[in-house]
């Protein structure tokens, strides 16, 4: 009402622009309306102060029929806080660790004289190159704040995609077995004792069902070494892949079973078609198996041989439907990458089994360890060239083509290298890697032993970017594909301005292609070596993830 009056008592001028017309049509209305009602509602004033919400008013400002939250819920979201909080503590401690690296850095002018005179001393030893700066500037990647904590939905639905291929193998494993046990069982073929039946026909239905034309829902007889779904529970399952430099048998996704009631194993292989479609095969057919490599070599193999890392070799005779690429060695190697630990430790609890490892193999991976703890040391700012430029170079001494050298070749690859190893460790290293005494080894199982390599948890990371590489499963990924995938973009030096985004990626692919043989593709074992190299300068598992995800987007 004050407002109408305050229209009403203001004075109309004669002379008015546009903007006053408006105003007077708006005002003359605002009359009208004011003499045709008279008892308009009085409007009361706003209070802005009395808006503001307590404390107490805002804890009770809960809905009534809100249900409780379920105790999976509670358990989930405590699952994610607890994660949330200890990435956040990991990451705290470890800009710490850096500051303090970085502070004992920072000293007098004195000190600082004598870093000059170590650092120029390590340039001597060192002797990095340009492609070797180029190929730590990767290393940037694992200073990256942001990709620490890495999508927990990305990594959720992996996890659910992995189980997801451990069931199913699981499950075409007891189908397989269970539905062959009692037609293949030799108890079956067994003349009968009682001579009455003998003249009864085998199609007649009078005759017992060991001797007619068994069927599968026919076969209900149970004899003594009928497999049962009790007897296959108690197994093992672990994953495996296959040690080659082969592209598409070394990302060939295994998954092996022990069986403890008979001491045997049996390996199978996923294979995944597009978004949807699966299949599982036996790769290794069920039996009992001997090592065929090393000083176990003959035994057969038993609960303890299998941990994450270890070897199992087999004969690729006695396996006729192994591919063509596989059968070209004469031992296939398998290498465990992971195990079921639960089921693991359960059977070897009942079993009482135990790790005999011998005084000859402690003995052996001492001298092992002695070695590549030496030379890891002369690689640790130069392992990319070196390890890339090795394998390249023992590759070209392979005229052959069947990936074994001689004593000399080997000799004459660390001389070349500059890679110093005394004689004597160089001759104990000789008859552990010479185990057969045919004067002549494999120069992949070469490298691995007498460098190293990254553990299980890095090769996945390295098996799956390599994986989204090759999307045709050719064991090879063309330089055009390559440039296309990397991105470079969350590189620290690129976000800071001090780089563009096509310096780091022509860094990275030239540092790439001087590993490779052929200027146009990179083959798996290539694309392994460049990440080896990059490895041992790295300490943390965690630094290497980022180094490898972040520019491939896995």
């Amino acid at each position: 009402m004050d407002l109408v009056k305050g229209v009403a008592a203001s004075p109309i001028t004669q002379t008015q622009p546009f903007s006053g017309r408006k105003k007077l049509l708006q005002q003359r209305w605002t009359k009208s309306c004011a003499m045709e009602d008279p008892c308009l509602p009085v409007v009361p004033q706003l209070d802005l102060g009395s808006l503001v919400d307590s404390d107490e008013e805002e804890q009770d400002r809960i809905p009534e029929n809100l249900p409780a939250p379920t105790d999976k819920y509670k358990l989930k979201h405590q699952q994610y806080k607890t994660e949330m909080t200890g990435g956040y503590k990991q990451y705290s401690q470890r800009n710490a660790e850096k500051a303090k690296s970085s502070i004992t850095h920072q000293q007098t002018p004195r000190n600082k004289t004598d870093d000059k005179c170590v650092q120029g001393a390590e340039a001597i030893t060192d002797d990095l190159t340009t492609l070797d700066r180029k190929a730590l500037l990767q290393l940037g990647y694992a200073a990256n704040p942001h990709i620490l904590q890495r999508s927990t939905g990305k990594s959720d639905a992996d996890v659910v995609a992995a189980e997801k291929k451990k069931q199913m193998v699981a499950e075409q494993v007891m189908i397989d077995h269970l539905s062959r046990a009692v037609i293949s069982d030799p108890e079956q073929n067994l003349t009968s004792e009682k001579p009455e039946i003998s003249h009864i026909l085998p199609d007649s239905k009078l005759a017992p069902i060991r001797f007619r034309k068994r069927t599968l829902h026919e076969t209900k007889i149970r004899t003594q070494s009928t497999l049962t779904e009790n007897i296959l529970s108690h197994k093992v399952q672990f994953d495996g892949r296959i040690i080659s430099r082969n592209g598409r048998d070394a990302c060939r996704e295994l998954v092996g079973f022990f069986f403890t009631h008979d001491q045997s194993l049996t390996i199978y292989e996923y294979r995944q078609f597009g978004k949807n479609r699966t299949n599982v095969l036996p790769f290794i057919q069920k039996n009992i198996y001997c090592h065929q490599r090393g000083r176990r070599k003959g035994k057969q193999y038993r609960l303890a041989d299998l941990y994450v890392g270890a070897n199992l070799t087999f004969l690729s005779s006695d396996h006729p439907r192994l591919p063509e690429s596989v059968k070209e060695n004469t031992v296939l190697t398998l290498r465990i990458t992971n195990v079921d630990w639960r089921a693991l430790d359960s059977l070897k609890t009942d079993s009482e089994e135990h790790d005999d490892v011998t005084s000859e193999e402690a003995n052996d991976r001492k001298i092992l360890k002695a070695i590549q703890d030496l030379l890891k040391e002369q690689l640790r700012r130069r392992g990319v060239r070196i390890l890339t430029g090795l394998g390249k170079h023992l590759q070209q001494l392979d005229k052959e083509g069947n990936g074994l050298l001689d004593k000399a070749d080997f000799k004459q690859a660390l001389k070349l290298f500059r890679l110093e190893v005394s004689e004597n460790d160089f001759e104990s290293f000789w008859l552990i890697l010479n185990s057969s005494g045919n004067g002549r080894a494999d120069y992949g199982e070469f490298k691995r032993a007498i460098i190293g390599e990254m553990n299980e948890y890095r090769k996945s990371f390295v098996r799956k970017a390599f994986m989204k590489l090759d999307f045709n499963k050719t064991g090879s990924v063309s330089i055009i594909d390559i440039r296309k995938c990397y991105c470079a973009k969350m590189h620290p030096r690129v976000i800071s301005g001090h780089s563009t985004e096509e310096e780091i990626k022509s860094s990275f692919l030239e540092t790439l292609k001087d590993a490779c043989s052929k200027s146009d593709e990179v083959s798996y074992g290539e694309f392994e070596d460049y990440y080896e190299g990059l490895s041992i300068g790295i300490v943390d598992d965690e630094d290497f993830v980022n180094v490898l995800c972040t520019p491939w987007g896995i």
